[in-house]
């Protein structure tokens, strides 16, 4: 259970970061007039990341603690930020990154693939840190999870 809950959280600065370049990249090489293998692989791996952390993150729900479902769960904060609203917010999320990606892949124009992801993977990413337990919000428990 240790390693599950120390491997999501670790997991979200790769995808953080995967998602920052990929996004970098995109608004970067818009007028370039290339599409390089590096930008597909970039925004691959970006996608990926947040695959694998949805998985380690729906296996969570079913085994932690912070996920409870108890009478009244709806009005306290934590369980339900956990138990619905990171759960709807990062697989929506991913979602909208994987759409990105599948317009970017589909695009004929280099530029039209770098606006997929440049919009996509954004919106993405905002959600994402939306959605993430930070240390500052105290209703959470205000620590690192």
């Amino acid at each position: 259970m240790n390693a599950l809950i120390h491997g999501h959280s670790g997991l979200r600065w790769i995808v953080l970061i995967l998602l920052l370049v990929a996004i970098v990249r995109a608004f970067a090489r818009k007028n370039s007039g290339t599409y390089a293998q590096s930008d597909k692989m970039i925004n691959l791996f970006a996608m990926m990341s947040v695959h694998i952390q949805i998985t380690l993150g729906i296996i969570l729900a079913f085994v932690s603690p912070k996920v409870n479902y108890v009478e009244g769960w709806m009005k306290m904060g934590p369980y339900r930020f956990f138990g619905l609203e990171h759960i709807l917010l990062m697989v929506l999320a991913a979602v909208l990154i994987t759409i990105g990606r599948k317009k970017a892949e589909k695009a004929e124009l280099p530029a039209k693939k770098h606006a997929a992801i440049a919009l996509w993977f954004t919106i993405g990413l905002i959600i994402i840190l939306a959605a993430i337990p930070w240390p500052f919000r105290e209703a959470l428990g205000g620590r690192w999870a």
